[in-house]
């Protein structure tokens, strides 16, 4: 995989920084929806695909991208496909953070080191180039305004950025409303994007214990069927 694009995991992680603050907005979310946004990478890679609600390696060849080969691996040694919810909801100790670190040798961030209280060091991160966070707010703007089927990579992180409550950090207010309304319903325009932002939900409701029994942009499948899924 090419690092000239950037990846949905990073797109995702810009679009939650506050330019004003240098925090992440959702966090313990935010966390889940890197783990989901990974996958979607992944399927986009054409690594790994959907089996009913679970995910299968299709090819563990590397990406070239540590971060998600990482994660490629991971699933590989499972041995057989595993529950989206179950991934998701698994440890995910300082995934966040090694975004933020990536994102800051690239050069996209930097990080401002302060203090809480006067006495606990912290670390904030201000995006150094606002273009590149402008294009990927456009990209789902444009989406929500015109209406028209947006690319799978749009369409995956629209999916996510709704999962984990972006949308009130993107919309926020009543004059909002309607565009958080449109961001959730992008959610039917990419199946793995889908699958994803539905199992990141399951999570945060407590409810990965349970196969899910269908619901909008996830199909109730048996397992094998991983070609209908895509297709869908």
């Amino acid at each position: 995989m090419g690092r000239s694009r950037r990846s949905i995991p990073e797109e995702l992680l810009l679009l939650a920084l506050d330019p004003t603050t240098g925090t992440t907005a959702q966090p313990q979310s935010l966390d889940l929806g890197l783990a989901g946004a990974q996958l979607v990478e992944l399927a986009l890679a054409g690594r790994i695909a959907p089996d009913g609600d679970r995910i299968a390696v299709v090819m563990p060849r590397p990406t070239g991208d540590p971060t998600l080969d990482s994660a490629l691996e991971l699933l590989r040694r499972r041995g057989s496909p595993v529950r989206a919810v179950h991934w998701i909801g698994g440890p995910r100790l300082g995934l966040r953070q090694t975004y933020l670190s990536h994102l800051e040798r690239c050069g996209m961030v930097h990080a401002v080191e302060g203090q809480m209280c006067g006495v606990l060091p912290t670390t904030r991160y201000q995006a150094t180039d606002t273009a590149i966070s402008r294009e990927i707010r456009t990209r789902l703007d444009s989406a929500i305004r015109t209406g028209v089927p947006p690319d799978p990579r749009t369409a995956a992180l629209a999916a996510l950025a709704h999962a984990v409550g972006l949308g009130k950090h993107l919309y926020p207010g009543n004059e909002g409303r309607s565009s958080r309304s449109r961001l959730r319903d992008l959610i039917r325009h990419d199946p793995m994007g889908g699958l994803v932002a539905h199992a990141v939900m399951d999570v945060q409701n407590g409810a990965a214990a349970q196969p899910r029994r269908g619901g909008p942009g996830v199909p109730a499948q048996p397992r094998g069927s991983m070609a209908r899924a895509a297709a869908h």
